[in-house]
């Protein structure tokens, strides 16, 4: 009798001669980033020439120290490898800043307080303050050019079988019918389905405790910078994945 095999999945890849490198939330760790990038840097060069991206996939800001340094310096960067995702914490401080009150103590109560100090240079308001001088703050201290930056920001990148963006998909919506606030915010159930979204999702948002998350259909990569002092990227080249990642134990030393 004729013996029948199934078909072997195959292997999520990039087209030939690209390589990306996704880094998870960097929460406002720029001592980090620093560190990470220069990483990249040196495997990149000893993996020889290639087309490559740098794939930030959200939430460069809050909690951390230096998240106004960040978004000022990244609203300012003309490197064309580097593609900056939209996360939930620049979409709100864009909705803070348009005026959006609800949005703005969410903001400052999840972070924000810690980036708009920065843009300051002194203390935040308190959530408790009239809302109305919390407005004129943030429309104070934070750039219009920032913000039309931030504003901007794409919410999600396909290359090859991979599709990056900041928090995941809704599970048996395709891709091109996902809701902006799923790609954003949504945790459940896209972390436990087991479902095929036609594509890798490679995603932060949801922390993983110092370890990128691997399942069938997705990539979890965000280490918790803040919480763990971990900040990890992703690198992706034809069908191979390898992880990158540095501490905040590395910094102190290099300091």
């Amino acid at each position: 009798m004729p013996r029948f095999v199934g078909r072997r999945r195959r292997a999520p890849a990039l087209p030939a001669g690209t390589r990306v490198y996704a880094i998870g939330d960097v929460h406002g760790e720029a001592l980090l980033l620093s560190r990470l990038l220069a990483r990249i840097e040196d495997d990149n060069a000893a993996r020889g020439p290639s087309d490559t991206a740098i794939v930030l996939v959200g939430d460069v800001i809050d909690r951390g120290p230096f998240g106004a340094e960040l978004a000022t310096a990244l609203s300012r960067l003309t490197d064309p490898r580097f593609t900056v995702l939209k996360g939930n914490h620049e979409a709100a401080m864009v909705a803070a800043w348009d005026g959006d009150e609800e949005a703005a103590i969410h903001w400052l109560r999840h972070g924000g307080d810690a980036t708009l100090a920065g843009f300051l240079g002194g203390p935040a308001p308190s959530i408790d303050a009239e809302p109305a001088l919390i407005w004129s703050t943030i429309r104070a201290a934070v750039p219009l050019g920032v913000i039309n930056w931030m504003r901007e920001l794409p919410l999600t990148l396909t290359l090859g079988d991979y599709l990056f963006v900041h928090a995941g998909v809704r599970p048996g919506v395709s891709i091109d019918r996902q809701h902006p606030a799923d790609l954003l915010r949504i945790r459940e159930p896209f972390l436990s389905s087991p479902r095929a979204h036609g594509r890798i999702v490679v995603h932060g948002h949801s922390k993983t405790d110092g370890q990128i998350d691997f399942r069938d259909n997705r990539i979890g990569i965000d280490t918790g910078a803040y919480d763990t002092g971990v900040l990890t990227a992703l690198g992706l080249e034809g069908e191979e994945q390898w992880t990158l990642s540095v501490g905040i134990d590395e910094v102190a030393l290099a300091a």
